[in-house]
């Protein structure tokens, strides 16, 4: 056994590269033993073994620097640097993380959870490097699907100005999470198919290695005539004309052709990038011949594939993608759109019913934006279904062209709130900060997946502008779904239970937490009030104006950071108001990044539970300042 051998990279250094072929056989038979248990991201890793075994094998991490795009196939490179006896954590709570994680190991030199930055951040390591007056190597590792994203043509655009001493490597497997989808896909498909060109290009190469050493005007001919009949058979050559030395493409699972193809590019003084031809899920049948299905994973069957499932209610996002096919059966004004998210946002069953009314953009955030207001101004209903994290991207564009163009455009933002095993980078809580205060919008959240299809009937049936409702990666509570559906009278708050004197103002999955939490008073004979703030903006004003008469104590409760969402919002409309006197106190996400793990332990780290809040408001009310302070209320 030769990976039980292996405690980092210098291990595989003196073998020959015969000798690591079954070092990775012994890889991929780890990677899917082990996630066969944990789940995580199987396919992506499984086609890069070959590849990662050869970059350690042919340069020195971590001087020599390794810059993985996304970060989430790169578990070869943990096992290869130390950390394989940490796999049986992995994407638990304080074990190791999914991505690659900078705190874990010095060979962990960029991290990320989004695509498309690997470029950039390998362009400054360069830079920093020559003006450091270094050596090292930097290594960017790209993936086809990364590439459509927009950062990523920046960077080569730049790189390729100024020429700095790099390699690029196009990990070629036609996917990211779902199908590749756009003209640079189609491009690859093209140098990756052409056996014409691949032949031609073979055939140059030997018969310019047949003429002599002799320089001057043969030698100057010969180069001219590869030259033209490079751009003769490939069109474009997008690549080089973007100032790299194109080499492949390669068999991404042969080992001897990727070392010599990383010695090739070593001899090249600027910017190189190595076409690399994988197979995604390669070595496990059912990942190759399901790469989609088999990107993030739960735990699994090794023999069958058979996926461990939890039974549960069906999950928010499953009863998005099918109120909007309810909904578009009724309004032929509904367009679905998606950044490379079609399974992830519940919208496949979408797409089989509605093909021409589906857009997959690619990695494309900003794109589908403002895409979408255009839609809008064209009299059309654009659903943008989009992760929390990922309209992130897209901020620029929220703002000046849908908010300013007062563009009727639906955002559907899923994964609001904790998201469990991804972590950090997937947090879907910085949303309501970074949105409710640019005008013209309006912000909801339901508390059940029933509220979230009348929300969807609320955005349908409003005119006025730009409407989002956002909702978690979690499970229904298994309420019972309106068969007709009516809107929700916009910026109008529920209230779910009166008490005295103190109330929870929540929001989303945070108002079932409420309710317990209520529970938990109402045994010891505190009565409070629960309030349904499903609107984030506009607010309910009226409602707060009546929670102030009758309330000397309240707690904002919300799975969003706490600076600048929900509680900020309402601290501000009682500032603004000149009502003081009130104990109110701001129970969310406090300033910090909150690591992988469940959902359930995310919640706990952050005091997001019943048991919590329910402290917090006797602590309220056993405080000596409790009472105090006149409140003046406007007439």
């Amino acid at each position: 056994m030769l990976l039980s051998q292996i405690s980092g990279p210098n291990d595989i250094k003196h073998l020959s590269v015969d000798e690591l072929e079954p070092l990775a056989a012994e890889i991929r038979q780890f990677l899917i033993e082990k996630l066969s248990i944990t789940g995580g991201h199987l396919a992506s890793n499984l086609g890069v073994v070959e590849l990662t075994l050869a970059l350690h094998y042919c340069y020195n991490s971590p001087e020599d620097k390794f810059i993985f795009d996304v970060g989430h196939q790169a578990y070869v490179h943990k096992i290869l640097t130390g950390r394989m006896d940490q796999f049986d954590t992995l994407r638990k709570y304080k074990g190791l993380c999914g991505f690659v994680k900078r705190s874990e190991s010095e060979h962990d030199v960029w991290e990320a959870g989004h695509s498309s930055t690997s470029l950039s951040a390998a362009m400054g390591m360069a830079l920093a490097r020559d003006l450091k007056g270094g050596s090292n190597k930097v290594v960017a590792v790209i993936g086809d699907g990364a590439l459509t994203g927009g950062m990523a043509f920046e960077a080569l655009n730049h790189i390729g100005h100024e020429q700095k001493k790099l390699m690029v490597i196009l990990n070629d497997n036609e996917m990211s999470i779902a199908p590749n989808v756009g003209a640079m896909h189609n491009y690859l498909s093209k140098i990756r198919s052409d056996k014409t060109y691949l032949r031609a290009k073979d055939e140059v190469e030997q018969l310019l290695k047949k003429i002599p050493a002799i320089g001057g005007k043969l030698a100057k001919t010969a180069e001219r005539f590869k030259d033209s009949l490079k751009y003769m058979m490939v069109p474009g050559i997008l690549f080089e004309e973007l100032g790299f030395t194109y080499l492949g493409p390669v068999d991404g699972h042969n080992l001897s052709s990727l070392v010599d193809s990383f010695k090739q590019a070593d001899n090249v003084n600027g910017p190189v990038l190595v076409h690399v031809l994988t197979t995604k899920g390669k070595g496990y049948k059912p990942a190759e011949a399901d790469a989609y299905k088999w990107h993030g994973i739960t735990p699994y069957k090794i023999e069958s594939g058979q996926v461990l499932k939890a039974v549960g209610n069906p999950m928010y996002t499953e009863v998005f993608g099918k109120t909007l096919i309810e909904l578009a059966e009724q309004d032929e004004r509904i367009i679905a759109v998606t950044p490379a998210m079609p399974g992830g946002s519940g919208l496949i069953p979408f797409a089989e019913r509605f093909p021409d009314r589906m857009i997959d953009v690619g990695i494309a955030e900003q794109h589908a934006a403002t895409m979408c207001a255009a839609l809008a101004m064209e009299g059309l209903k654009p659903v943008y279904a989009v992760y929390s994290t990922f309209m992130q991207r897209a901020y620029d564009q929220i703002v000046h062209d849908i908010c300013r163009h007062n563009a009727n455009v639906i955002f559907a933002i899923d994964r609001a709130g904790f998201v469990g095993a991804d972590g950090e980078t997937h947090q879907g809580v910085y949303d309501i900060a970074f949105m409710r205060h640019i005008p013209n919008i309006v912000l909801m959240m339901p508390k059940d997946e029933n509220e979230l299809r009348r929300m969807m009937k609320t955005a349908l049936d409003y005119d006025e502008g730009p409407i989002a409702y956002r909702y978690p990666r979690i499970n229904g509570l298994g309420v019972p779904l309106d068969e007709v559906l009516l809107p929700i009278p916009i910026g109008s708050w529920e209230m779910l239970r009166e008490g005295e004197s103190t109330a929870i103002i929540a929001v989303g999955p945070m108002v079932q937490v409420a309710e317990e939490a209520a529970d938990l008073l109402k045994q010891n004979g505190v009565k409070c009030s629960v309030v349904n703030a499903r609107f984030l903006k506009p607010l309910d004003e009226s409602m707060l104006l009546e929670l102030a008469r009758v309330h000397n104590r309240m707690i904002v409760l919300e799975e969003a950071s706490e600076a600048g969402s929900l509680g900020s919002a309402v601290l501000e409309f009682y500032a603004q108001h000149g009502i003081t006197g009130l104990n109110i106190r701001l129970m969310g996400i406090p300033d910090r990044f909150i690591e992988h793990g469940s959902i359930k332990e995310q919640r706990q780290e952050v005091g997001l539970t019943a048991e919590s809040v329910a402290a917090e408001i006797q602590n309220m009310r056993t405080e000596h300042q409790f009472g105090l302070g006149k409140r003046t209320l406007p007439s």
